[in-house]
């Protein structure tokens, strides 16, 4: 009998070639001989050092990749005036973040580690361990919020109080190095990693262009684009797919091959990757509030699938790009380079070059007037407000719920402010406010009618889109939901935010319901009074002119 076997390994990238790299230490590393051959031993500190080292800093820095693509939106004349200043702002924020003391995003997010080991790479044992420590070391000595929520039994669920446990995943691989991928992941965007399980009839051009024009408008701006946008056709399994189009999306899979072959191979179709940025371009809903910057770039890539089969993964890496590469080798412990200087990115403009500064709203007037004023403007109108608000989110407004729904009254604080959807994290010293940005709206849609039906809620900031059902509460309560700009929470903070102080649960953290004092913090309309949602129209999928 012939033996025809031939490997083909499903994913050949991971190799970065062109990443640049700084060295973080030489101790710890050394190497060996045994059964004639030369291993690298690694002492499990090292472990630790470097995995503190790296969520540190993609807490505070981005890619210098991903700046030049911001920076391309203020160059480019085809952008929506709304595109170039979510661009300026992001920019700015960015800037801030690489202080290293408020985060890049106030949602620090689930720390996730991929390691690849070579088989002559030696520890002793007790990897995942000495990664964790660096987590928690980094979100315990760090201005980061503590996210990951532990369940006591199926419906009770207490914070960790140290962002553990993270996500960590070792695999065996050939060489005597040590490489992996940091990533940490908010809510906004991994809520939106979605999988559908298709057929065989999805794999024609019209067919699949028709899908992702429908399910791509779906995943709106709560993740706070421009995205990073990943789909994988294919994959052995679902949740395979899935994965690989969170690698994907961390650009970690840049380096696949650009065609398949019969042995099974997975490849990136750039063609269609062109289709498809393209096909973003033209939903209208742009960088958060009109415009072409959807996304920045898009990565497809084809699996093998089940001939019974043909998962479809979608993921995205949002404005918050945190991820970068590492690598244990025989000369030391090396991090990826991230930009330290993101001002130089920064080009010379002013207000005016932006299309001026927002309609002003003063949120320390009686909130029958805040809605009168709301009420004279379109939605997408760009707005600067100044003055107290409150701030709740999830757990703040289940708890009120309870309230209502016991025959208590509202809340007199949620009657006459605005409330803020949002979680600050940790507040560094001699600073009024931590990293503060906006949480993603959707969560709270289904209070919004209970509220305003009781006289609190009428106005609402967050990011994201709604629900119809929000739309017809505010037109039939008089009510208006303003977006706030996803992504730039140090700029908020340092510069918006000039008060904070807990009003009710603070034994939640993050999740009290809090005052705070705002100077020129940005915001446009998106639903007001009349009925008018404007991200409706951008929403909706449109017939599309491709061929079979």
């Amino acid at each position: 009998m012939s033996d025809d076997f031939v490997y083909q390994d499903m994913l050949p990238a991971g190799h970065h070639g062109d990443t640049p790299y700084r060295l973080l230490t030489t101790d710890g590393v050394s190497t060996s001989r045994a059964g004639g051959r030369e291993l690298l031993e690694v002492d499990p500190a090292v472990l630790t050092l470097l995995t503190a080292e790296a969520i540190r800093d993609i807490s505070h820095f981005l890619r210098p990749g991903h700046l030049a693509q911001l920076r391309a939106i203020l160059d480019d004349p085809e952008a929506s005036p709304n595109d170039r200043f979510v661009a300026m702002e992001l920019l700015h924020n960015a800037s801030i973040a690489a202080g290293g003391v408020l985060p890049s995003c106030q949602d620090t997010g689930t720390a996730i580690v991929v390691g690849k080991k070579g088989e002559l790479v030696i520890t002793g044992g007790g990897d995942e361990a000495a990664i964790a420590r660096g987590v928690y070391d980094t979100f315990l000595t760090s201005n980061l919020r503590y996210s990951q929520m532990a369940p006591l039994d199926m419906y009770r669920e207490v914070n960790t109080g140290n962002n553990l446990p993270a996500q960590i995943e070792i695999y065996a691989t050939e060489g005597d190095e040590y490489e992996f991928l940091f990533m940490a992941k908010g809510g906004g965007s991994a809520n939106k990693s979605f999988l559908f399980q298709e057929t065989r009839a999805l794999l024609n051009e019209a067919s699949l262009m028709r899908f992702l024009d429908e399910k791509l408008r779906a995943i709106g701006t709560s993740a706070c684009p421009p995205y990073h946008l990943a789909i994988v056709v294919g994959g052995t399994s679902a949740e395979y797919a899935l994965k690989v189009a969170k690698y994907a999306s961390a650009r970690y899979l840049d380096d696949l091959p650009s065609g398949g072959n019969n042995l099974g191979v997975g490849f990136r179709d750039h063609q269609v990757e062109q289709q498809v940025l393209e096909l973003t371009r033209g939903f209208g809903i742009g960088a958060q509030f009109g415009g072409k910057y959807f996304c920045h770039d898009v990565r497809v890539v084809r699996l093998p699938r089940h001939g019974a089969s043909c998962p479809v993964a979608i993921a995205v890496s949002c404005s918050a790009d945190r991820q970068a590469l590492g690598k244990i080798t025989r000369h030391g412990v090396f991090l990826e380079e991230l930009e330290r200087d993101p001002a130089h990115f920064l080009p010379e403009v002013t207000d005016e070059d932006l299309h001026g500064v927002g309609i002003p709203i003063d949120l320390s007037r009686p909130m029958d007037e805040i809605r009168s004023t709301l009420s004279q403007y379109p939605v997408k109108t760009r707005l600067s407000l100044t003055g107290p608000m409150v701030v709740a989110r999830d757990i703040a407004h289940a708890k009120i719920k309870e309230r209502l729904d016991a025959g208590e009254a509202m809340p007199d604080y949620m009657r006459d402010h605005m409330v803020y959807y949002a979680g600050p994290a940790k507040t560094p010293e001699g600073l009024a406010s931590g990293s503060f940005g906006p949480t993603t709206a959707g969560r709270m849609d289904s209070y919004v009618d209970q509220f305003q039906s009781r006289g609190g809620g009428y106005v609402m900031l967050a990011k994201g889109n709604r629900s119809k059902a929000v739309t017809d509460a505010c037109k039939r309560h008089g009510g208006f939901y303003l977006g706030s700009i996803g992504g730039p929470a140090a700029r908020l903070a340092k510069e918006c935010i000039t008060k904070v102080e807990v009003l009710e649960y603070e034994e939640l953290g993050m999740e009290a319901v809090w005052r705070i004092e705002v100077v020129d913090f940005p915001a446009f309309i998106v639903v007001d009074d009349k009925g008018n949602d404007f991200y409706e129209d951008v929403s909706r999928p449109v017939t599309l002119s491709v061929k079979s």
